[in-house]
């Protein structure tokens, strides 16, 4: 009698095991994970040194709210995912944009838009880009640190060259008479001196020198007036943006150098100048930087900085001025 009843509780116990077995597989079964979005990775545009701007469009949601879209990358991973670094962009379907921030200069980098619904992530098609290298070259082979501040992409350093982008010389002008009686491009270095003055200040170029639109490397120009506003604008206005513009220390610009923290990269220096009359003036104390900009027949826009102030200085005076170059790249 025991033995039976043994037997009949073994066999209801296996009976619910398979039971319960079963209605967990189905409702396992009965869980359908639905569909991912399709995401489509459009273009990319503005690829600076540390940023590059994307674009993405949400083609479907897959039957469920986009609850984050935007893009991830990689420069070790040539299938990114959300898993590598990623920036997000919104919500929801449609089109959308972004700027990509943090970015290594002169580094390959995978990227692709992704958009994430309950159901998962869908990834758009991978673009390799380039960023840019940190220096450029001009036609003389003097190499130049280049650095972004906002939007724009500068040298970090003074014109070196001695020839035109197209490989033609500039003239040089040593002589004072002749840099007065200038209406024609002319370079020259401070003091007639480049064995001291060239790797730090560079050269000393007339505005008519600027004006040939070839002083620039290829890929390059002298900022217009409008341009240099922007980068003055950037760095909090022209009361401020001279402090954030120069070279920090004493061991170029004259004491007290007041403001200078180059917290935007520029390194401003101060090269001096060459006057109308020939002479050197204002090495340490003062730096001055062409636009490309005229203001009437015999004068154009150009910026100054001084060591006592944090000023940017907008003015615009003779073109037969020596002063200084510093290049913005083009877009």
């Amino acid at each position: 009698m025991k033995t039976t009843t043994v037997i009949t509780t073994l066999a209801i116990l296996l009976v619910s095991l398979i039971l319960a077995a079963g209605c967990k597989k189905k409702n396992e079964d009965s869980v359908v994970t639905g569909p991912v979005p399709v995401v489509v990775t459009v273009n990319h545009s503005n690829l600076l040194l540390s940023t590059v701007h994307f674009s993405g469009s949400i083609t479907s949601d897959g039957g469920v709210f986009v609850t984050k879209r935007g893009f991830c990358w990689s420069s070790a991973n040539q299938n990114p995912t959300i898993q590598n670094d990623s920036m997000v962009f919104g919500n929801g379907a449609g089109s959308f944009n972004g700027t990509l921030t943090g970015l290594k200069g002169q580094t390959n980098y995978y990227v692709r838009a992704f958009a994430t619904n309950s159901n998962g992530t869908g990834y758009g098609s991978i673009m390799g880009i380039t960023t840019m290298d940190t220096t450029i070259a001009d036609v003389d082979d003097n190499h130049y640190r280049i650095v972004q501040i906002g939007t724009q992409v500068w040298m970090a350093e003074n014109l070196k060259t001695t020839k035109y982008s197209d490989g033609t010389s500039i003239p040089l002008v040593t002589d004072a008479t002749a840099w007065t009686n200038l209406t024609t491009p002319g370079y020259c270095w401070y003091n007639n001196l480049p064995a001291f003055n060239k790797k730090t200040y560079g050269a000393l170029y007339n505005w008519y020198a600027v004006n040939t639109g070839k002083l620039a490397p290829a890929g390059w120009h002298v900022p217009t007036d409008g341009e240099w506003t922007v980068l003055t604008d950037f760095l909090g206005g022209e009361d401020i943006a001279g402090g954030k513009m120069k070279e920090a220390g004493t061991a170029h610009w004259l004491s007290p150098n007041t403001g200078a923290t180059n917290e935007s990269g520029f390194t401003a220096v101060p090269a001096g100048f060459r006057s109308d009359y020939g002479t050197f003036w204002d090495v340490g104390n003062y730096g001055y930087w062409w636009s490309s900009s005229g203001s009437s027949t015999g004068d154009a826009w150009y910026r100054r900085l001084v060591y006592d102030y944090s000023y940017v200085y907008r003015t615009n005076y003779g073109k037969s001025l020596g002063f200084s170059g510093r290049c913005l790249r083009d877009f």
